[in-house]
């Protein structure tokens, strides 16, 4: 095949962890005889300083022509006191919009090697095995009205949680086919007893369900749901709810693998003619701009976000599972990164890429 991939390394470590990813991709070209071309565009922070803005009209052009676009975190501390137009964040926000991918999906995965990287009991993370689907282009970050106004006392802001029946709908489904390759069950998060929005998501959630005869369907308010993550994270196969829950749901989940830097996820939209979904990875952690540029950043999550583009946006289920088969290889070797607690001296970023790329071949 013919794998055309966008690379937006964004800021802090974002470039460093998606070097890796991208090394590793080539591996996977070469092994499995793929032609990868690869384009690289401006995204967050780093697009801000060089073209004004966190999202350069050239880059939603080449994102809009490559078959997947594969991302670093964006953000930097200096930002943070910037006009939300002016943020690196406002970048991600848009380009999701203009793929018009609309399920974020998060595996949480606890590896037999980290276990004790967990700051949970071994017991209760042991074998915790999930996919976080989170809706993506509604809720509270993209309604309307918002902003802030009013002066003195009288300042307030806004923002606005709003869903239509059939954004509900889109979502639901796709976590509902997802379930039946895995363990046959998804449990829905709302906060339906105070919440109108909610209230239409459960209901919507329901209509859908009796298409899906053979998943189990159960419901959780989104504050037991945070509580079950910590105390039985093996109930849950596919975990499904809104932008802004799925947001602090997912990165709660991070904890139960050991380490944010282990955590992929795939923004996914509609299929495109060829049959392969309109995908944006990225690593689920932040840029860490405090360890940037010091080859210390776990580059796992960036390159099992690579599996997911494998998988997802080109049918490659082969590839990923020998991507996936390759860290888990690296992570029994103890041969990791700092954040993963090795016995001995910890690897570099690089190190860890070139481990993996060894272990693909």
């Amino acid at each position: 095949m013919n794998l055309k991939v966008l690379i937006l390394p964004g800021d802090g470590i974002g470039a460093e962890v998606t070097r890796e990813a991208v090394r590793v991709l080539q591996t996977v070209a070469r092994k499995f005889n793929h032609d990868l071309t690869l384009t690289e565009g401006l995204l967050g922070g780093v697009a801000i300083h060089k073209t004004g803005t966190p999202l350069p009209e050239e880059t939603s052009k080449l994102a809009l022509e490559a078959d997947a676009t594969l991302m670093g975190a964006v953000g930097l501390p200096e930002f943070d006191n910037a006009p939300p137009a002016q943020r690196p964040e406002r970048g991600l926000l848009g380009i999701r919009k203009i793929l018009g991918v609309f399920a974020n999906l998060r595996p949480v995965r606890t590896y037999a090697a980290l276990i004790d990287s967990s700051p949970l009991k071994n017991a209760l993370v042991e074998g915790t095995d999930m996919i976080i689907v989170r809706e993506l282009t509604g809720g509270i970050y993209y309604g309307t009205p918002r902003g802030i106004s009013g002066e003195g006392d009288e300042e307030r802001a806004v923002n606005t949680m709003a869903y239509t029946r059939a954004e509900i709908v889109r979502v639901t489904r796709m976590a509902f086919n997802l379930a039946r390759a895995r363990r046959r069950k998804v449990t829905s998060v709302d906060k339906s007893n105070v919440l109108e929005n909610s209230q239409l998501w459960r209901r919507v959630v329901c209509e859908v369900a009796p298409e899906f005869p053979d998943v189990q369907l159960d419901h959780l308010l989104v504050d037991n749901a945070a509580m079950q993550l910590v105390l039985n994270p093996r109930r849950f196969d596919v975990l499904l709810t809104e932008n802004m829950f799925g947001d602090i749901l997912s990165d709660e989940g991070a904890v139960l693998a050991g380490s944010i830097g282990m955590l992929p996820s795939a923004s996914i939209g509609d299929r495109k003619p060829s049959g392969a979904w309109v995908g944006l990875y990225e690593p689920v952690h932040g840029s860490a701009p405090d360890i940037a540029g010091q080859n210390k950043a776990n580059p796992l999550g960036a390159i099992g976000s690579a599996a997911a583009l494998l998988e997802y946006s080109f049918g490659l289920k082969r590839e990923a599972d020998a991507v996936s088969a390759a860290m888990e290889k690296v992570l029994n070797s103890g041969n990791v990164t700092a954040d993963l607690r090795p016995k001995g001296t910890p690897a570099t970023t690089e190190q860890v890429g070139q481990a993996v790329c060894a272990a693909i071949e």
